[in-house]
């Protein structure tokens, strides 16, 4: 394998000296989408927020700081991808406002805890969708929101071409994220496109 693919398929479960190259290109290359992402939560105060695959931390901060009074607990099944998103937010952690675990979102064992869960260009490598969304919803509280933002429309040519080379990545269009969404038992599922970008944020209701 060359390195530039060894390089891309560290997008998945970023690990060594490539993995931490690519954490911090996706903290800072993916600020922009992830905050157009985050300007559709306008109607919600979550008190408690998962952040599922959290990388290396970025947007659990962000969301900290769009709701200054809410608790948030990030997952990510990377191991270095927890040791820096704990180290990017170690003062929310020390103020008891974070925590930042290891975990699988196809194994999530979590019962109605949370008022707002996010995944930010994670889902292309969930093991199905709507086995993964179902634990998400098992995870909020009745009324409880679901965001996904996704740099990719599940079309884009770009993407397309990652998706032959990253292993185990499937980009899905906004009519896939829909159907699984609603099969794993989400409702008032609404979604964005953005204008001249193959960005999209789907948000759905428990």
């Amino acid at each position: 394998m060359g390195l530039f693919k060894k390089y891309v398929n560290q997008v998945s479960k970023p690990e060594g000296f490539l993995g931490k190259m690519m954490i911090d290109t996706m903290n800072g290359g993916h600020a922009k989408m992830a905050d157009w992402g985050m300007s559709h939560l306008q109607t919600i105060a979550p008190d408690e927020i998962l952040e599922v695959g959290c990388g290396g931390g970025r947007n659990a901060s962000a969301l900290m700081k769009k709701y200054p009074s809410s608790k948030l607990t990030a997952i990510d099944y990377s191991e270095l991808s927890v040791e820096k998103a704990k180290a990017f937010n170690a003062d929310m952690i020390a103020s008891g406002r974070c925590k930042v675990q290891k975990g699988n979102v196809a194994e999530l064992n979590m019962n109605e805890q949370f008022d707002l869960a996010t995944a930010f260009e994670t889902i292309y490598f969930w093991p199905g969708l709507e086995k993964c969304f179902g634990e998400v919803n098992k995870a909020l509280k009745p009324g409880g929101t679901f965001m996904i933002v996704n740099e990719s429309d599940g079309m884009d040519k770009a993407s397309l071409g990652f998706e032959k080379i990253v292993e185990g990545m499937k980009c899905h269009t906004i009519d896939d994220i829909k159907s699984a969404l609603k099969g794993a038992g989400f409702k008032n599922v609404v979604a964005d496109h953005h204008g001249n970008k193959p960005w999209i944020t789907v948000i759905a209701k428990k």
